[in-house]
C-alpha cells in the first residue's frame, strides 16, 4: 500500500492506506479522528464535510489519492478549544439536538464565512443546501451562521 504524507489539522502524518480509500475512513480508522461522521457514503448528506485547503468537501467521496499536498482540516482542527465563532454561535443558539450532523454543518458554515464574511440569507441557504439535519434545526443553523458572521466582522 502507498504511504501518504498528509497535513491533518496542522500536523504532518504518514499513513499507509489503499489509494482508493475515502478520506473519511482514513481520518476515522487510521488517523483516529472521529469527529467527521459517516452519513450516506455518497456525498449527499454533508455529515462528513471537511476542509481541503479551506474548501468544504464531502470526505466520503474523495479518495485519499486525490488529496495530494492539500491541507486537511477536520472539526477537531477548526479551533484548538472550540472557540471558532461558528462553534460559539452553535452553542449560543442551542443548534444541536442529536448532534450527528453538526460537525459537517459547522465545517460547511466555517468555509462559507471564510470565503464570504457577510453572506446574504440566500447565500447561506445555497451553501448549506445539502447538509441534512434529521432533527430539522435549519432555522437555528441559519441564525447561528448570521451570528457567527457578526462575531467575525
Amino acid at each position: 500500500m502507498p504511504v501518504y504524507k498528509l497535513t491533518i489539522n496542522g500536523e504532518q502524518r504518514e499513513l499507509s492506506v489503499a489509494a482508493d480509500t475515502p478520506v473519511l475512513w482514513v481520518l476515522r480508522d487510521h488517523a483516529h479522528l472521529v469527529g467527521t461522521k459517516y452519513g450516506c457514503g455518497i456525498g449527499q448528506c454533508g455529515a462528513c464535510t471537511i476542509h481541503l485547503d479551506g474548501v468544504a468537501m464531502r470526505s466520503c467521496s474523495v479518495p485519499i489519492s486525490a488529496v495530494g499536498k492539500q491541507k486537511i482540516t477536520t472539526i477537531e482542527g477548526l479551533s484548538a478549544n472550540g472557540t471558532h465563532p461558528v462553534q460559539e454561535a452553535w452553542l449560543e443558539h442551542d443548534v444541536a439536538q442529536c448532534g450527528y450532523c453538526q460537525a459537517g454543518q459547522i465545517m460547511n458554515a466555517a468555509a462559507l464565512l471564510s470565503d464570504n464574511p457577510n453572506p446574504s440569507d440566500t447565500e447561506i441557504s445555497a451553501m448549506m443546501n445539502g447538509n441534512i439535519c434529521r432533527c430539522g434545526t435549519y432555522t437555528r443553523i441559519h441564525t447561528a451562521i448570521k451570528t457567527a458572521a457578526e462575531k467575525m466582522s
